[in-house]
């Protein structure tokens, strides 16, 4: 896909290509999409609901175990999505600062060339305007 014609931010599309080229992105993507959906909550609720009424007389320590290890795990996954999140938010501020600086840069020499262009103007009807001056 060519960024000239692409509606998307340069910074976007080298995060989509980033994800696409690292399995360990693409995993991680894959596991935070599901464990952020209802499906993942459905399928806990009836999973540990099965656990407690059919397979432990006593499910709470073990289940504890079970519930606290998956958090860790996800909030591992949270923390790697923020982590890219905030590395994607970098490399956008980062292109938009050098464009935004670079616009400055051209509309400050236009303006130089427009201040130049009007002085020579000025110059030429102030001429005509004298008395004797040729024109």
């Amino acid at each position: 896909m060519s960024q000239t014609n692409s509606p998307h931010h340069p910074a976007v599309l080298a995060e989509l290509q980033q994800r696409t080229d690292d399995v360990q992105l693409r995993i991680a993507d894959r596991i935070t999409a599901f464990a952020g959906s209802m499906r993942f909550v459905y399928l806990h609720a009836a999973l540990f609901t099965v656990w407690m009424l059919a397979f432990e007389g006593r499910p709470w320590p073990t289940l504890t175990l079970v519930v606290s290890l998956e958090a860790i795990f996800l909030s591992t996954f949270v923390m790697i999505g923020q982590n890219r999140q905030a590395a994607f938010q970098q490399a956008k501020a980062d292109h938009d600062y050098g464009t935004v600086d670079q616009l400055l840069e051209e509309n400050t020499r236009l303006t130089r060339q427009i201040h130049l262009l009007t002085a020579d103007v000025h110059e030429v009807l102030v001429d005509r305007r004298r008395p004797g001056a040729p024109g």
